[in-house]
């Protein structure tokens, strides 16, 4: 693995790209990850550091809020896409900001090319680093929410929106500004997608429960 290499070889880095070269993850010399959440903060962090104007912040629905909150204390305005790069693309372009990215490593830089590439974030990453003096985890300082994720299957026509509304509510008013929710329908089979980011794990996981249930024929 990336991170046995890391450690094997007294590396300061490791680099990996997907397949096609458009998504980027890192691990530190202690063979920690860093999604592409953490080094898209990294990014922009670097760039509020030196004054420059990129506007904003694009991720999606599922980025993690604690990357949203991390964003909004150093001033840096964020915006949530639909999942995938070609909506995060879309926002950016009518914003007319220049970062944007998805925790699965698409990151856009639109100052430095037109469209996500994984050496482009990797140099993008390791010059921020040097700009903030610091290493991944000493830059990405701030830990993701946990996240309680379940897939509830559902009958055809079944109006799943209107049965889960008062579990929503709830859940909505006990998370307050420490979480969100996020109900996505798949596009490929019967299920509905249920998504609960707490700053608190058994908080997550009991609301994620209550909603699933309620959605549940």
């Amino acid at each position: 693995t990336l991170q046995a290499a890391v450690l094997q070889n007294d590396a300061d880095y490791g680099i990996a790209l997907d397949g096609d070269g458009d998504r980027l993850m890192m691990a530190d010399k202690n063979g920690a990850v860093y999604d592409g959440d953490k080094l898209l903060y990294i990014i922009a962090a670097a760039r509020a550091a030196q004054g420059q104007d990129f506007g904003g912040v694009v991720g999606t629905v599922m980025s993690n809020l604690a990357m949203e909150k991390a964003l909004n204390a150093r001033g840096i305005a964020f915006a949530r896409a639909k999942v995938g790069d070609r909506y995060v693309l879309e926002q950016l372009h009518q914003r007319g900001w220049q970062l944007g990215g998805e925790a699965s490593g698409h990151i856009v830089c639109l100052d430095k090319h037109n469209t996500g590439d994984g050496i482009i974030a990797a140099l993008q990453v390791l010059s921020s680093l040097q700009i903030l003096n610091r290493n991944l985890a000493g830059a990405a300082d701030w830990q993701p929410y946990p996240q309680s994720m379940i897939n509830v299957r559902i009958q055809k026509g079944q109006d799943w929106q209107a049965a889960s509304k008062e579990a929503l509510a709830q859940a909505e008013r006990e998370l307050g500004e420490h979480g969100r929710v996020v109900l996505r329908a798949s596009g490929t089979e019967p299920v509905v997608r249920v998504m609960v980011e707490a700053d608190s794990a058994q908080l997550a996981e009991q609301c994620a429960l209550s909603i699933a249930q309620s959605i549940a024929p």
